[in-house]
């Protein structure tokens, strides 16, 4: 059996598979961890200590030397992604409750929470396979860059910032610190980077599946159509001022920027971080965090067809470059 092709031949497979399989034993057995007990209830509930471990493997992989390059390159898709994050997160402020969320209509379940997370972490891997086939090395390389935006800090900044919350200063040393002492040791010791760095990759799939353990499908069913038109906002919203950002800064054909305008799927993680440091955002995490989910779907799955598509459009394949070299 392939399972493991068959997996990754599903966008963002790795995250969304475990994760689909978690939110069926939540939905289906939510008290499968505590019946067990033991490592399979840590496997079922360690979200947090996962991905701490994750987050110092990311540190570790990137190498200092690269940086350069890359920001000349493709750092602009980056402070783009951010920016308007923080912008439409400062809009959302001043129309939606700071720290609750939309209670009637379609719209029921949305918050600032789930718009600012659904925007500012962009899919690296979605974005780096795309760029190997229809991009340079060099906008291939901003997926060292998007490590940027992992983890909830990015998040915390946004939400902070525009009045939607307030984190003391040790909570943002907490939430990037196991990242920093990756990049510290990876960079002193290159034996320390190759040897992290594959982990990074394989625990993805165990969050997912603690992640998936929080989410409980009924709510996905709930938020699912106002899930659909979130992703597809967010590739909107986020995609125009990133393409625009390639063709005018960054002095590409706007196919990087587009590729960027998706949604992480740790992202899904961030609700969940954040109201774990704020319990008043607590009550609003299931529907945040599943409205998240159904965005990393959507754009996971969209994303890739109009980058295709605009490529092959407005610019020459790299592939075709390649092959020829």
């Amino acid at each position: 059996m392939h399972i493991l092709q068959a997996v990754k031949k599903v966008p963002g497979g790795l995250m969304l598979v475990p994760l689909l399989l978690g939110a069926l034993c939540h939905t289906f057995t939510p008290e499968a961890g505590k019946y067990f007990g033991s490592f399979t209830n840590g496997l079922i509930s360690g979200t947090v200590p996962i991905l701490s471990v994750w987050f110092f493997c990311m540190g570790a992989s990137i190498n200092y030397k690269n940086a350069g390059l890359v920001i000349r390159k493709s750092g602009t898709i980056v402070v783009t992604k951010i920016l308007v994050a923080w912008i439409v997160g400062f809009v959302c402020v001043q129309f939606m409750p700071r720290q609750g969320m939309i209670e009637t209509g379609f719209f029921a379940g949305l918050s600032t929470l789930a718009i600012v997370t659904s925007m500012d972490m962009t899919n690296g891997g979605l974005y780096a396979s795309l760029m190997q086939q229809y991009g340079s090395k060099e906008e291939a390389g901003a997926f060292v860059l998007t490590s940027i935006e992992s983890g909830p800090l990015v998040t915390m900044m946004i939400l902070g910032s525009t009045g939607a919350a307030h984190f003391e200063p040790h909570l943002f040393v907490g939430a990037v610190l196991p990242f920093l002492i990756g990049f510290v040791l990876g960079n002193l010791d290159p034996e320390l980077r190759d040897f992290f760095t594959p982990a990074g990759t394989i625990m993805i799939p165990f969050f997912a599946f603690a992640l998936g353990n929080t989410i409980n499908l009924a709510v996905i069913g709930q938020t699912g159509l106002l899930g659909i038109v979130l992703g597809l906002g967010v590739i909107v919203v986020t995609g125009i001022p990133l393409i625009l950002a390639d063709k005018f800064v960054g002095g590409g054909h706007g196919g990087a920027g587009l590729a960027a305008s998706s949604t992480a799927g740790a992202a899904v993680t961030n609700p969940m971080i954040v109201g774990q440091m704020l319990p008043e955002f607590q009550p609003i995490v299931p529907a945040a965090t599943a409205l998240v989910a159904t965005c990393v779907v959507v754009t996971s799955i969209v994303v890739p067809i109009i980058t295709a598509f605009w490529c092959k459009r407005f610019g020459a394949m790299s592939g075709d470059d390649n092959v020829a070299a």
